[in-house]
């Protein structure tokens, strides 16, 4: 969940159906992978680099200053709160157990190597002075500089507490681990969320704003539950909530293709256009299709392959494109049920929440093809286009056709962009 402080638009919550259950508490981390060499990413840049909101996280290629840098070594400082009515009944170790190393191990996963992230805890509870009640926390709750509750509230008592001994300005993101019996069970109401980017209006002793901020709440389920904390710092990074802020159900827009839209359940892979925004794609792994420009072939690796392209990008607008990448069942794609090429629209001016990417659905009037965990909505996920398929965007004029599925399991795709603009 992404939440801005009142004067902006306050956006709505993560969209998690988990549970606290006392099983959860010893969260794993993925299957085992091969170690993955350390990289160099290349921020978005191009023709294909689509600019977009620049005061919010959205799905502009380039993020704005402010957010937290996704890229190379990135520090995480770890903080665990209580409360006079929620005392802590685990050691704060336990806790920071529930995410780490699986939360880091997905970053450098998923990063293939090129976000080396290093959470640094403060392995004591910070008492709260008020109890969780009185700071009156509620799902998409605001940070409100002018309000004696909510989370200013909050983070102002907790950064009192602190500051003595934390030193902010050695911290690219903050975590805030709340004692799993404070608030509500996330089966009833999730509400870990995030304050990102822009000063909040709240500075630490040390000068720097406290800012890109995750306050995490209760315990998720699933084989992956740790990544609502993967989910959260990816909006200090400045990724969107890819799912209906507003609780709307339909239509799908991305599904279990992308943790932006659903971080519980069994794990799943960012989609290739965040990985190139956060820079963890290097320039060769994109290739784009500018408008009026000539067909051409394209061979995709699946993202749970290293190497190799990972993303086509087929601009339709000023602010719209057509993305194609494949994707196959891998360690961080265990749900995957039908491989093969997923296409997805992208709208950069699209706010967060609202649905600014949505998947292509290859097989529309089905239920899926992994229906076996209600934690995954089923709906999108033989999304996919196979070989022999071919998808026309009506509106642009482009093309995809899935020209082979390779025995090294990429992917032979022919690709026509969309026709040129008139006004151009």
């Amino acid at each position: 969940m992404r939440q801005r402080q009142k004067i902006s638009a306050a956006l709505a919550a993560s969209a998690a159906t988990a549970a606290a259950a006392a099983a959860t508490m010893a969260m794993g981390s993925p299957p085992p992978t091969t170690d993955i060499p350390p990289a160099v990413g290349a921020p978005p840049s191009g023709p294909c680099a689509l600019p977009g909101i620049r005061d919010d996280v959205s799905e502009s290629a380039t993020t704005p200053a402010g957010y937290a840098r996704s890229y190379g070594t990135v520090k995480a400082l770890i903080l665990f709160v209580d409360f006079p009515d929620a005392r802590a009944t685990l050691s704060p170790r336990a806790r920071f157990a529930e995410f780490f190393p699986a939360a880091t191990d997905f970053f450098r996963t998923s990063s293939y190597g090129r976000l080396s992230y290093h959470p640094k805890p403060l392995l004591r509870w910070i008492h709260m002075p008020q109890p969780v009640s009185a700071y009156g926390i509620t799902r998409g709750g605001a940070f409100d500089p002018d309000s004696d509750t909510g989370y200013y509230a909050l983070s102002r008592d907790l950064v009192r507490a602190v500051d003595a001994s934390v030193d902010f300005r050695g911290y690219d993101i903050i975590n805030v681990l709340a004692t799993p019996n404070a608030g509500p069970a996330a089966t009833r109401t999730v509400l870990s969320v995030t304050f990102s980017g822009g000063d909040m209006g709240l500075r630490t002793a040390d000068g720097v704003p406290f800012r890109n901020a995750s306050f995490i709440w209760s315990r998720q389920v699933g084989d992956s539950a740790f990544r609502v904390l993967n989910h959260e710092n990816a909006h200090s990074f400045g990724l969107p909530d890819l799912y209906y802020a507003n609780g709307r159900d339909t239509p799908a827009l991305v599904g279990h293709w992308d943790p932006m839209d659903e971080d519980w359940g069994p794990s799943n892979d960012f989609l290739g256009w965040h990985k190139w925004k956060l820079g963890w794609l290097a320039a060769d792994q994109v290739r784009c299709a500018p408008r009026g420009g000539p067909a051409a072939e394209h061979t995709l690796s699946p993202a749970a392959a290293v190497g190799g392209t990972k993303i086509v990008v087929i601009p339709t607008a000023a602010r719209t494109a057509l993305v194609v990448e494949a994707r196959s069942r891998g360690p961080r794609d265990p749900a995957v049920c039908r491989p093969g090429v997923l296409i997805y629209r992208v709208a950069t001016d699209v706010p967060s929440g609202h649905g600014p990417l949505r998947v292509v659905d290859a097989n529309p009037r089905s239920r899926g093809c992994f229906t076996t965990n209600k934690y995954v909505d089923a709906e999108l996920t033989d999304a996919t286009f196979r070989p022999g398929a071919i998808y026309t965007d009506r509106a642009s004029g482009a093309s995809v056709t899935v020209l082979e599925e390779r025995a090294d399991g990429t992917y032979r795709v022919r690709i026509s962009p969309a026709a040129r603009d008139p006004r151009a």
